[in-house]
């Protein structure tokens, strides 16, 4: 059944999410200041591909670097993550079978706007 929920969300919704994930991790990277953040965008990337079957911890644990690190995040890149998921999920909750689509896309919008210190794990 995941493999199916997989399928189905990236032809509707995960392939132009991740692309926008790839984007900033690209552009992450050019910076070479902001790499840890460019490694934290295709983390992401992967999860926003393949989204069923897996589910982000915080640890808490991560520390005051991790959190700076999340409120620059959020400023230039984080929010409009965060807006590309909500956008998304509009057109998802118009139909029926979108439905669920849709609140996996909200469930993402936590992590696209502080990625640091958080792991994505299996649900097993």
């Amino acid at each position: 059944m995941r493999t199916l929920l997989n399928v189905i969300w990236l032809v509707f919704a995960g392939i132009w999410l991740a692309i926008g994930y790839a984007l900033a991790g690209v552009i992450c990277f050019i910076l070479i200041i902001t790499i840890p953040f460019g490694i934290a965008s295709f983390r992401i990337a992967g999860y926003v591909l393949w989204p069923f079957g897996r589910t982000v911890v915080r640890n808490p644990e991560a520390g005051v670097m991790s959190t700076l690190g999340n409120i620059i995040w959020v400023v230039v890149a984080g929010i409009w993550l965060a807006i590309g998921h909500v956008v998304t999920s509009i057109p998802l909750f118009l139909s029926i079978i979108g439905i669920p689509f849709g609140i996996a896309n909200l469930k993402m919008v936590p992590v696209s706007l502080l990625p640091l210190g958080a792991r994505i794990v299996d649900i097993k």
